[in-house]
């Protein structure tokens, strides 16, 4: 139970949550604090998805923010011929359709146009906020939920099986903020079909792949955030960041993975590691290197 992030898989039925619950228990039967060792997810996966979910304990839980620009991985199951409130298997029934005109062909069409930086009006069932309130929550209570369309981007999406007219399963890659549900709509609506996701898999964030059921892998140091380039310091230099003082712009190593080619900048930090150790994230400004944050206890 130390600091990191935590590689972990849920399976279908349970919440996000449930694992920081059952990892923040963990925590209290060792003896920590909950202040001393905080801990959140880094991004939700619907009850009826499976797959990673990210841990995120310690000084990770301030660095939430730069999970969010990483690539995504999904398998998805769609069925045809029926559109759900919630865009899954778990909603109830808005609209039918014949989904008998569907085929291959049509279907790689309309799929097409969804890559890229497209805007997407996430399902009323979603953890977006109105009035400081979830929505799913208020289409819980039947209450009307009109939500603004999010910038969003698709960078790979293929169909890798059909059953049609009865479903199709699809591999996306994506970027944060993506929701499968919508697209498994919108395909629908494009096609006339109309559709909903039966299953979802999340399969990877960035290069951490899913570890499979009962398994929990943890990250620390180097392996954390491989997409950042990195900045070997000194123990005088860390005193220098401490003060909250800058360091010089050398000596930094370009990142131990790549993104996908073409995927989007995430604009992401250095990191800068003393003994294996990440002690700060610095970002460079005006020709000096600033510690923004400075991590303490270190990753």
């Amino acid at each position: 139970m130390t600091p990191g992030i935590y590689l972990a898989h849920k399976p279908v039925g349970q919440t996000s949550f449930s694992l920081v619950q059952g990892f923040m228990e963990e925590v209290r039967a060792a003896g920590i604090r909950r202040d001393r060792l905080p801990v959140c997810h880094g991004g939700v996966l619907d009850p009826f998805a499976e797959g990673l979910v990210l841990l995120l304990a310690g000084p990770a839980t301030r660095l939430m923010d730069l999970l969010h620009p990483v690539p995504k991985a999904y398998l998805a199951e769609i069925a045809w011929g029926m559109e759900t409130d919630n865009g899954d298997l778990l909603g109830q029934m808005t609209k039918k359709a014949d989904a008998g005109i569907l085929t291959a062909a049509l279907l790689d069409e309309a799929l097409a146009e969804f890559l890229g930086w497209r805007d997407q009006v996430p399902p009323a069932h979603s953890n977006k906020r109105i009035g400081g309130e979830r929505a799913y929550l208020r289409a819980q209570r039947g209450e009307i939920v009109d939500l603004p369309p999010s910038r969003v981007y698709l960078h790979e999406a293929r169909f890798l099986s059909h059953d049609l007219p009865r479903r199709s399963t699809l591999r996306i890659v994506s970027g944060g903020g993506y929701y499968v549900r919508a697209l498994a709509r919108d395909l629908g609506r494009r096609t006339g079909a109309l559709g909903h996701l039966t299953k979802l898999h999340r399969t990877a964030i960035g290069p951490w792949e899913d570890p499979g059921p009962g398994r929990r892998v943890q990250l620390r140091g180097a392996q954390l955030y491989p997409w950042c380039r990195s900045r070997e310091i000194t123990a005088a230099e860390w005193e220098t960041l401490r003060d909250a003082r800058p360091i010089e712009p050398d000596r930094i190593v370009p990142a131990e993975w790549k993104l996908p080619q073409g995927f989007p900048d995430p604009d992401a930090p250095i990191r800068a590691l003393l003994g294996g150790s990440i002690v700060a994230m610095l970002r460079e400004r005006d020709g000096a290197l600033h510690a923004a944050p400075f991590l303490k206890p270190p990753l």
